[in-house]
């Protein structure tokens, strides 16, 4: 994941498959919230497994994406500012 200022992105589902998707099912973070270091900010649905994304540093959140979205893997979900 990335520092300050950057996108979060999905997480990596599958190293064999690089077009590999998931949905994101649900956010734990509002747009424009600011949230710390390893705060939740996601829950993400791969293959009836559930992945938890945590903050990857402290910033305010930008959803890109909404609950309910099918994303590919590595593809940005927020931006932390």
């Amino acid at each position: 994941m990335t520092g300050a200022g950057g996108e979060v992105p999905f997480p990596t589902v599958s190293a064999s498959d690089p077009d590999a998707e998931g949905v994101l099912a649900t956010w734990f973070a509002a747009d424009g919230q600011r949230v710390s270091e390893g705060q939740l900010l996601a829950e993400v649905a791969v293959d009836k497994v559930d992945v938890e994304v945590p903050a990857p540093t402290g910033g305010v959140v930008r959803l890109l994406v909404g609950e309910g979205d099918v994303v590919k893997q590595g593809a940005p979900i927020a931006r932390l500012e």
